[in-house]
């Protein structure tokens, strides 16, 4: 049975995790004690494990799982966003140390908020790996990498009508988690090393038309939809993936 780490155990990693039980064994890392206890309670071999943003005094030690895991899936952030170059590159040293030098299947959960808000379409090609900081540091680390730049995850309680909404005339680039997992699967299957893939649905309808199906109201006005749409084309053309759910507006069913 292959060993799956996931580094991050959070919402989108419990979810991810889900595709996986009874088929893999299962490590994790998270942030608290409590949530390290349940998870091991539940059969999930996890420990507490967090990467600062500043150097360390002494560099942190390297995660025993790792050693002989199969799979490693990283869902914590490595983006500009969430803190400075210099900061990032601090967290991913402490993360890599804690990693080591991993030669197996590698996926980091990255953003489709890499690109701009645009009314365009966008493909991997628009925005490269080299030019998002967090992407290109991990990516030098672990040339293997497989980087998911995941639209917004849905699902569950995760559901658009549950927010306060600007520009309902804008377009969605969501996905359901059911697809982030089975796309993670379809690619641990087929042994994919270093893509670049955009993970939204299929269909980009706009926020308001979403929301409607979520209430159950129909959408009768027909009209234009604006801003950005992330394609997941070239995911569907080199893994041949179905999606589970192509069309934002079932998410909820």
């Amino acid at each position: 049975m292959k060993k799956i780490g996931i580094i991050g155990y959070g919402w989108v990693g419990e979810r991810i995790a889900s595709n996986f039980t009874g088929k893999y064994t299962i490590s994790a890392t998270t942030t608290t004690q409590s949530k390290a206890d349940d998870l091991n309670y539940k059969g999930i071999h996890a420990v507490v494990a967090s990467f600062p943003d500043y150097q360390l005094a002494e560099s942190i030690s390297q995660w025993n799982e790792a050693k002989d895991a199969d799979v490693l899936i990283i869902t914590i952030p490595v983006s500009e966003k969430s803190c400075c170059v210099s900061s990032l590159y601090n967290r991913i040293q402490n993360m890599s140390a804690f990693i080591g030098d991993f030669k197996g299947q590698m996926f980091l959960m990255s953003s489709t908020g890499v690109y701009p808000d645009l009314q365009k379409d966008f493909t991997e090609e628009d925005i490269p790996l080299e030019s998002v900081s967090g992407e290109r540091m991990l990516r030098s680390k672990y040339p293997q990498l497989n980087i998911l730049r995941l639209g917004g995850l849905m699902g569950d309680n995760r559901l658009l009508k549950n927010y306060n909404v600007e520009n309902l005339d804008h377009a969605v680039n969501h996905i359901h988690y059911a697809d982030t997992g089975g796309i993670i699967s379809e690619m641990i299957e087929q042994k994919t090393e270093a893509k670049l893939y955009n993970v939204t649905a299929l269909i980009h309808p706009s926020k308001s038309q979403v929301i409607n199906a979520q209430k159950g109201i129909p959408n009768e006005e027909e009209f234009e939809v604006k801003g950005k749409k992330v394609l997941s084309s070239k995911l569907v053309s080199e893994l041949g993936y179905v999606f589970q759910y192509p069309d934002p507006r079932t998410f909820h069913l």
